[in-house]
């Protein structure tokens, strides 16, 4: 209980830094973020429409789509950082003060709030932006990733930004993007690498059996033996940053004996197996 209020305590406030950082730093420079969140921000300011409330609403069907393949936790977590968020964004939008009017402050500044909010939010099992979610489906169908999925939504997004607002603040923008993808990466430790996951335990079979539910990942199970604990299983998976902490809670929720290590995959050679359906009678011990 005390681990999952802690936890609920980091996804809030990460959905605070994150409104701060967009409506105190980046919007008064016409900064934009990617995804739906600058989506609302161009229909925002070519409207005046309260830019919380244009966020909760173009979210909302992304993560009802979402929501029913990833999970109740997760489709709850999310949709608690998006409410969250988009309250904050309302309230400090109320608030007569900017932080800066320097674009280049701004960006440096508003891109490591925000990538510390969006890294809190997803570290803590949650997710600020219904691309993301969407994009969790379609590399779980294939062969792209994540970053990928969501880098071609902001192609587009910030394209828009350039023919609306002019190439300074598209560019800005982008520069914002990425140090905001650095930041999460170094909250999350990896932001598009693939992460290869080892695992060191007595119950290789059940594991590889959640992990294939839950995730769709196959596992390598390999015999090992412990110095002074004797026999053991180590499994192997290559997954994503997005899944690292769903990972976590498999381990965590049903209290397995497990040592994990997590490292950075900076290439990966050949098909990366994954299941877009559901797990199998018996899970391969080939990867």
């Amino acid at each position: 209980m005390k681990q999952t209020i802690f936890k609920t305590f980091l996804l809030i406030s990460g959905a605070v830094i994150a409104a701060f950082a967009l409506e105190k730093i980046l919007v008064p420079v016409m900064i934009l973020d990617g995804g739906i969140v600058g989506v609302s921000m161009i229909i925002s300011s070519l409207t005046k429409l309260p830019l919380g409330a244009l966020t909760i609403a173009l979210n909302l069907p992304f993560v009802i789509i979402g929501g029913r393949s990833l999970g109740k936790e997760f489709w709850l977590r999310t949709i608690a950082a998006m409410a969250v968020f988009s309250a904050s964004l309302s309230l400090f939008e109320c608030l007569e003060f900017t932080v800066t009017d320097d674009e280049l402050l701004a960006v440096v500044f508003g891109g490591i709030l925000l990538g510390c909010g969006v890294g809190l939010i997803i570290r803590n099992g949650g997710c600020l932006d219904g691309t993301e979610t969407v994009a969790i489906l379609v590399s779980k169908k294939s062969n792209f990733s994540v970053g990928q999925v969501v880098l071609c939504f902001n192609v587009i997004i910030y394209s828009m930004a350039g023919l609306l607002f002019g190439l300074n603040h598209a560019m800005y923008s982008l520069l914002t993007y990425f140090i905001v993808s650095k930041v999460v990466d170094f909250i999350n430790t990896g932001m598009d690498q693939g992460k290869a996951v080892i695992i060191i335990t007595n119950q290789g079979k059940l594991i590889a059996d959640d992990i294939y539910q839950v995730l769709g990942r196959t596992v390598t199970i390999m015999p090992g033996e412990g110095l002074l604990s004797g026999k053991k299983e180590v499994l192997y998976c290559v997954i994503t940053r997005m899944e690292l902490s769903m990972l976590r809670r498999i381990l965590e929720k049903d209290d397995y004996t497990a040592f994990m290590t997590i490292s950075d995959v900076s290439e990966i050679v050949g098909k990366h197996i994954k299941s877009s359906k559901g797990a199998p009678q018996a899970v391969s011990t080939n990867s």
